[in-house]
């Protein structure tokens, strides 16, 4: 999400308007789930992805459309049939709704796509609420609001505290993004963290290729070790959060790691590995791997269990990490991993 906004944010800054289009309902099987967003802009081109083929030529097709109207649409498209057959997409056989709004680039645009951003990057746990409404005459954006803890902390919409309780209720039980109806009106509720945060320990080689591939399969990636040559943008520069900590023993401060954030220990040897799998089994992670052969594996697990970790807290552990598929290379590894991390994301799912 933070990504898709920076690059509107900096649309907007060099002057040009685009086209935000937003899957917000889905029936069967559809190449894209609800929550997925793609860029239009005047000329065509796209940034991001809402499925490919047959429901991005569509979504082309009607921005040009909303950016001559400056009117908002919805559009449903049916993954089923001649339309389908005739793309080069496999048919899917479900439905799919999308949302086109058109974004104006003036500085009250920039300025609040650009605190948007900053409270994103903050990591907390909130709902973005949107009023879907394409009754509007001339430029028409969604009225929307930023709710942490229960109240509006930031947007245009002032939503009450009885329909922010009834929208994140709903939000939390479909542990998803998705539209809800009330009172004839519909929103648009999305959880600002998505269940996938991935917390890489260490920024070696496996680090980083566990990084691209993690961001290319929608994980906010959050990475840190102590060494600034390390954990730099360019090394990174998907990452969402990179932190330079001032040692492995304190490596966790500032992180709230609950049950949906995944806990990967990539670090540059035994005793930082270590370090971080104990502070890990004291957080409500819902996943935490480790690198390294089954002997390191057992040397800590009984360094740790004299410390007074029980089996069972041991038994968290994915050691080693990955799936075994053979893996050799940093990139094959990073694979390995990353195949693990979908299994369990959508095991829980």
């Amino acid at each position: 999400m933070i990504k898709l906004l920076q690059s509107i944010c900096h649309l907007l800054e060099e002057g040009e308007d685009l086209v935000l289009a937003t899957v917000i309902g889905h029936s069967g099987s559809t190449p894209r789930s609800v929550g997925a967003k793609m860029i239009v802009r005047k000329n065509g081109a796209i940034i991001g992805t809402i499925g490919g083929g047959l429901v991005e030529f569509h979504a082309q097709k009607l921005a040009r459309e909303v950016f001559k109207t400056g009117r908002a649409l919805t559009e449903a498209v049916e993954f089923s049939g001649e339309d389908a057959s005739a793309t080069d997409q496999m048919i899917c056989g479900g439905r799919m709704e999308i949302l086109l709004e058109l974004i104006i680039a003036d500085p009250e645009n920039v300025e609040e796509h650009k605190e948007l951003i900053v409270a994103l990057q903050k990591g907390h746990k909130g709902f973005l609420i949107k009023l879907i409404d394409t009754t509007g005459k001339g430029v028409r954006r969604m009225d929307w609001c930023l709710v942490q803890n229960d109240s509006v902390t930031l947007g245009t919409y002032p939503c009450q505290a009885s329909l922010i309780a009834t929208l994140t209720g709903e939000a939390v039980k479909a542990k998803q993004s998705l539209t809800v109806k009330v009172e004839e009106r519909r929103y648009f509720v999305e959880p600002t963290v998505h269940p996938g945060t991935l917390y890489l320990f260490g920024a070696g080689h496996v680090s980083r290729s566990v990084a691209e591939m993690a961001s290319l399969v929608d994980f906010r990636t959050v990475v840190l070790d102590d060494r600034a040559e390390f954990a730099n943008a360019e090394r990174f520069p998907g990452a969402e959060l990179l932190q330079v900590v001032p040692s492995f023993n304190r490596s966790f401060e500032g992180l709230d790691i609950d049950r949906d954030g995944f806990v990967v220990i990539l670090t540059r040897g035994h005793l930082h590995d270590k370090t971080v799998l104990e502070q890990a089994l004291k957080t409500d992670a819902g996943y935490i791997g480790m690198i390294g052969s089954r002997r390191k594996r057992d040397l800590i697990y009984q360094e740790l269990l004299i410390k007074g970790f029980s089996q069972a807290e041991l038994d968290r552990v994915h050691a080693p990490i990955g799936l075994a598929i053979g893996a050799e290379t940093p990139e094959e590894i990073a694979v390995s991993i990353v195949a693990e991390l979908i299994q369990v994301r959508a095991g829980r799912g």
